[in-house]
C-alpha cells in the first residue's frame, strides 16, 4: 500500500510542477474552453433564445460531460508522446512498478485533474446562464466515473496505438466529435443506443442535475448497464495496451517519437 501510495504522490507532484511551470498554458486552456461555451450560448440566444432557454441545463449538463471526456481520452496519450518526445519513456519502461501499473497511476491523477477542472468549468457556465443545476457530490461523481471509465478505455486503446505508430494525433479530432454525438444520443426512445459509450451515462447525468434525482433512484437496469460499460472497455482498453507495449519493445520503437 505504501509502495502504490509513493508512485501516487510521485506523479501528482509531478503533474503540479508542470501545471505551475507552465501556469500560462494551463490558465488558458481552461479560458478557452469557457470562452468556447459562451461563444454557443450567447450565439445560440441570438439565433434561437426560445430554444436556448428551455435546453440550457442539457446545454451545460452536455458540455461538462464532454470537455472532461475529451480531456480523459487524450490525456494519456498525450502524456506518453510527451515521455517519448522528453527520452524518459523507456525509463517508466524498466522500472520496478510495472509500465501498465504506472500509466494506470498516471491517468489516475490526469482524471482528478480533469475533474477539478470540470467543476470550475461547471461552476463557470451557471454563473454564465443563471441556471442553478441539482449537483449532488456523490451521485456525479459516481456517474461521471462509470460514464468517462469506457473513454479512460479508448485512450489506453490508442495510448497503445501510439507506441507503436507513434503519431496518431490527426485521428483525435474524429473522435471528439464522437462524444458529441454520442453525449446527445436519445437513449429516452431507443434502448439499444444505451450500449454506446458514453450515451447512457450521459443520460444519467442529465437526470440527476436537471431533474434533482440521486444516483439509488435511478433504473438499476441502467446502472448495471453503465457498471458493465466500465469494466467491458477498460478491460479491452488495458488488454490493447499490454499488446501494444509488447509490439514497441518487440520493434525497439518504445522509447522512439
Amino acid at each position: 500500500m505504501n509502495r502504490h501510495l509513493a508512485l501516487f504522490r510521485a506523479i501528482a507532484s509531478k503533474s503540479v510542477t508542470l501545471s505551475r511551470r507552465y501556469l500560462v498554458n494551463t490558465v488558458v486552456g481552461l479560458i478557452t474552453l469557457y470562452v468556447f461555451f459562451a461563444l454557443i450560448f450567447f450565439g445560440g440566444q441570438f439565433v434561437a433564445e426560445d430554444l436556448v432557454s428551455q435546453s440550457v441545463g442539457l446545454l451545460v449538463v452536455g458540455y461538462f460531460l464532454f470537455t472532461m471526456a475529451v480531456s480523459a481520452y487524450a490525456d494519456l496519450t498525450h502524456d506518453l508522446t510527451d515521455e517519448a518526445q522528453w527520452g524518459t519513456l523507456e525509463q517508466l519502461s524498466m522500472s520496478p512498478f510495472g509500465f501498465t501499473e504506472i500509466v494506470a497511476v498516471k491517468t489516475l491523477v490526469n482524471l482528478l485533474g480533469t475533474f477539478a477542472t470540470g467543476i470550475a468549468l461547471l461552476i463557470s457556465m451557471m454563473v454564465t446562464t443563471g441556471t442553478w443545476l441539482s449537483v449532488a457530490p456523490l451521485s456525479v461523481v459516481v456517474l461521471c466515473v462509470l460514464t468517462l471509465l469506457p473513454v479512460v478505455g479508448l485512450g489506453f486503446v490508442f495510448g497503445g496505438v501510439a507506441l507503436v505508430y507513434k503519431q496518431i494525433e490527426k485521428v483525435f479530432p474524429l473522435i471528439q466529435l464522437s462524444f458529441a454525438a454520442l453525449i446527445v444520443l436519445p437513449v429516452g426512445e431507443y434502448a439499444l443506443l444505451k450500449l454506446f459509450p458514453m450515451s447512457l451515462g450521459s443520460h444519467l447525468l442529465q437526470r440527476v442535475m436537471t431533474d434533482g434525482l440521486r444516483v439509488w433512484e435511478l433504473p438499476v437496469f441502467d446502472l448495471g448497464v453503465l457498471v458493465g460499460q466500465a469494466v467491458a472497455y477498460l478491460a479491452i482498453g488495458l488488454f490493447v495496451f499490454r499488446v501494444g507495449t509488447a509490439k514497441a519493445r518487440k520493434r525497439g520503437v518504445l522509447g522512439h517519437y
